[in-house]
């Protein structure tokens, strides 16, 4: 892209251009090197100081995140907000395609014109997110909507990098799901800020109690984190179908959100997600270097069959890579 388009494509970025925000996330997505250029260029065009609430969102199988997502959003909707939705879909491990269909799950908040939708495919991206969610966060930030709701690919114990990427994180279960304690681990368990019980409504609202109530047992057993007002994570029940709860779940939300901005933690989690994310690029980095460099890769090639055949251990093979690094 030429620096005319790129300005071109920032400016519509920035006067909440849907479309402008639709194909700068395109680009920021491309793997290409030359795009990956043009999107440093046009993050650095895009206006300083706009911030959004980030809130991470996942769940398991069948538990309704997509309704529950859009049933949030057309609540915002109505108070005023300009709500962007970012969906990571899980992308096939044999031809690398996605299905993307949360988009067409939420039907009505799609229509919104204070709506913005993105799926997106989690590629080779391990986590619950894709390898450009940072980026594309920081696109609907700068396009002026606030919140923006992360939807993760699903719920396991690898889901734990959307913490990296939100300022609340919350984990969406179901009732009636057979062994609840069982059906998320801990590692996703110590990083909720809020749990919400969804499908509580109709035969289900007594289940939806009691699975509540066992949610907030075990994370009474947790070791209080600094980042939780007195208490500790809540624990609610909601209904997407009927927006019972859904005024709560957000005052909630926006409750602790507020406090961590007012104790400071807001700005130190920011800080340390900064840290993070430029480790991580460093490494994506120099592997990609690594891999583009014709005699390097040929290299790396070789040293992979010396440790398929295993006339060679990982931990060798890798240690040849780096002594040029880690020589005098």
């Amino acid at each position: 892209m030429s620096d005319i388009q790129i300005t071109e494509l920032a400016a519509g970025v920035a006067a909440g251009d849907r479309r402008a925000l639709a194909r700068a996330i395109t680009l920021a997505e491309s793997t290409r090197t030359d795009h990956r250029a043009a999107t440093q260029q046009l993050l650095a065009a895009l206006p300083p100081g706009r911030t959004a609430l980030r809130i991470g969102l996942s769940g398991t199988p069948g538990v309704g995140k997509s309704t529950l997502i859009e049933a949030l959003g057309l609540h915002l909707i109505t108070q005023g907000a300009r709500v962007a939705v970012l969906a990571v879909d899980p992308s096939s491990t044999r031809n690398g395609g996605a299905i993307l269909g949360d988009k067409t799950r939420m039907e009505q908040l799609s229509r919104q014109p204070g709506a913005f939708i993105r799926p997106s495919p989690s590629q080779t991206a391990l986590g619950g997110i894709a390898r450009r969610t940072r980026e594309a966060v920081t696109l609907c930030e700068a396009a002026g909507f606030d919140p923006v709701l992360i939807e993760t690919v699903g719920v396991g114990q690898s889901e734990t990098l959307v913490a990296q990427v939100c300022d609340v994180f919350v984990l969406l279960l179901a009732p009636a799901g057979g062994d609840e304690l069982q059906g998320v681990k801990r590692g996703i368990m110590e990083i909720a800020d809020l749990v919400l019980v969804n499908k509580s409504d109709g035969p289900f609202r007594a289940q939806a109690l009691a699975t509540a109530g066992d949610y907030r047992s075990a994370l009474g057993l947790m070791r209080p984190r600094p980042q939780d007002p007195p208490g500790g994570p809540q624990v609610m029940t909601v209904s997407a179908l009927t927006g019972d709860g859904m005024a709560a779940a957000w005052d909630a939300v926006r409750a602790l959100a507020d406090w961590r901005q007012a104790q400071g933690i807001a700005a130190q989690t920011r800080a340390a997600q900064t840290r993070h994310w430029f480790r991580a690029e460093l490494e994506t980095e120099l592997l990609r270097l690594l891999t583009a460099d014709p005699t390097l890769s040929a290299r790396l090639a070789a040293l992979e069959a010396e440790v398929a055949a295993g006339r060679m251990t990982a931990a060798a093979a890798a240690a040849v890579v780096l002594a040029p690094l880690t020589a005098g």
